[in-house]
């Protein structure tokens, strides 16, 4: 190999980014590897507290049984006790659950990083294919539309998330600052008043965590870990039949087992996508998701009795529009070496079919 060649090849710009991506994936996998390992001993200190807190409760039910037998310090010091246990798992918990949000994102990040290495790849091997780099002005041209192309659905997910932020937990955390002022002044002006303050405070911090807590599920289930793919399925088609008011199915064929982690987040994103475009789009009264499990590979079938679309015409023009979700949807697949079929006539419905290979080596 001449200078000029190895001077050429360092400054490939596939070369270089390839580089960037591969050394951003490494240090993804080892936070994320530090972050299941702090995750499992979280949930055992918090296993733990939990079993604390339940004798707690056998202790108070005996304390309000018998009052008489105790002092009012006793009783004053064993509902101190009490209070602090409570807290401490709810301490935990919300600990735990903020770590499983920093999970699913590294997740997304290591998945995001591989397929952008893949597409990387790809490129370079086209480029080879056809007898070497592509010349100056094509070549920057495609590496210019690719880059946009993945930029534009970071860009896209970032600007979902930030607004489902804004529009849930966000506002309610502003709401319970506003509420928090009004108890610090009852304090002192009405303290009667101050219980009923103190009720609709409570409750407005368990819809908080509601919505936090739907949010991080959004982001990354955390039974799709613990649990896998189809528990989580069919929790998540049945709370989205009762909160968009459609008729929902999850059918099962063959045996239900988990499969490898990567698969479960693909088909899960995928079929995420697929539900969330007949919300937005289909006006459907009913939809259906059929997965067949089968030794070798794994198919997926949703279907809506929506208004339809016309198929050839949306994807001729994917590039041009602004929601990727179809492009997304496709590119998940292609990452796991598999295939989706979309089918659909303005009218009739639509029936996207995604099916993916368990053995890809």
């Amino acid at each position: 190999m001449s200078a000029i060649q190895a001077t050429d090849e360092i400054f490939d710009p596939f070369v270089l980014i390839h580089q960037s991506v591969t050394a951003r994936l490494q240090t993804v996998e080892a936070e994320l590897e530090t972050a299941e390992t702090k995750a499992r001993e979280l949930e055992a200190a918090l296993e733990q507290q939990r079993e604390q807190a339940e004798e707690s409760r056998v202790v108070e039910k005996h304390l309000l049984n018998n009052l008489k037998q105790f002092s009012p310090s006793e009783v004053q010091a064993t509902f101190a006790n009490i209070r602090e246990t409570q807290l401490s798992v709810e301490r935990a918990e919300f600990e735990y659950e903020a770590l499983a949000a920093r999970r699913a994102e590294l997740k997304d990040q290591g998945q995001f990083l591989r397929s952008a290495s893949q597409i990387l790849a790809d490129l370079q091997r086209m480029y080879g294919e056809n007898g070497g780099h592509p010349g100056p002005v094509d070549g920057d041209k495609q590496f210019r539309d690719a880059s946009r192309q993945v930029f534009q659905i970071i860009e896209e997910e970032r600007m979902r998330i930030a607004r489902d932020m804004h529009d849930g937990p966000a506002q309610s955390m502003a709401n319970l600052v506003l509420q928090a002022e009004i108890l610090e002044r009852l304090l002192d002006r009405n303290p009667k008043q101050l219980v009923t303050e103190l009720a609709e405070f409570k409750n407005s911090v368990r819809n908080a965590l509601e919505e936090t807590r739907q949010l991080i599920f959004d982001l990354r289930p955390m039974t799709l870990d613990d649990l896998g793919l189809v528990p989580t399925l069919r929790k998540f088609i049945k709370e989205y039949g009762d909160r968009y008011g459609l008729a929902t199915r999850f059918n099962v064929v063959g045996q239900e087992r988990r499969l490898p982690g990567n698969t479960e987040g693909v088909l899960f994103r995928i079929i995420q996508e697929a539900l969330t475009n007949v919300h937005k789009h289909a006006r459907a009264k009913m939809a259906e998701v059929t997965m067949n499990l089968q030794p070798s590979r794994v198919s997926v079938v949703i279907k809506d009795d929506g208004q339809g679309f016309d198929v050839a015409r949306t994807e001729a023009n994917l590039h041009k529009n602004k929601n990727l979700g179809l492009l997304s949807m496709r590119e998940r697949a292609e990452l796991e070496k598999g295939s989706i079929e979309i089918r659909s006539q303005p009218g009739r419905g639509t029936e996207v079919k995604v099916e993916v290979p368990l053995n890809k080596r």
